[in-house]
């Protein structure tokens, strides 16, 4: 058995490169690609100037001025004096409930930042606060989010009339 172990390693040997030789037979070397041209031209010409200009005067050499007429001032709705001094005191006594809940964040302490957020505070039936939203960014988002969470953090606001009203929160270093 030990003469056939041979002669079975020469044969199995030749059979393998017999496969291998047989597809590589088959496939050629890729020829080189052609070397890359280049060549200079010349700029294009610059298109042809008119001799329009490119703005035109449009208004007329009438030199009677027209005076314009001030529009109208927009209907607004005039608050009786209670209402406006009800409203006021629902802004103060939620800035005061918010002051209980605002901090300054020790990051826009340490970079000295300063602003004004105006809050969008929307109020259910029994006070409590389902959405607050920055009507008036203050220019600094870390602002911004401090006094979304702190109007949040409120929790309920039993005395305000109003479904919606805008609350001013202000930054300020001292």
């Amino acid at each position: 058995m030990l003469p056939c172990l041979p002669f079975a390693i020469a044969l199995s040997l030749a059979l393998h490169a017999g496969v291998l030789f047989w597809d590589a037979r088959k496939l050629s070397l890729p020829t080189a690609p052609p070397p890359i041209e280049a060549s200079l031209q010349s700029p294009a010409p610059p298109p042809a100037r008119h001799n329009e200009p490119l703005m035109k005067n449009t208004l007329t050499d009438d030199p009677a001025p027209v005076k314009a007429v001030p529009p109208a001032p927009p209907a607004a709705r005039a608050l009786p004096p209670n209402a406006r001094a009800a409203a006021r005191h629902q802004i103060e006594a939620a800035q005061r409930k918010l002051s209980q809940h605002l901090y300054y964040p020790p990051a826009a302490v340490a970079r000295g930042l300063e602003g004004e957020v105006r809050l969008l505070l929307t109020i259910t039936d029994d006070g409590s606060i389902t959405d607050v939203v920055v009507a008036a960014s203050s220019g600094h988002a870390l602002l911004d989010q401090a006094a979304v969470k702190a109007a949040y953090t409120m929790g309920r606001i039993d005395w305000a009339n109003s479904r919606e009203f805008i609350l001013p929160v202000i930054f300020r270093l001292e």
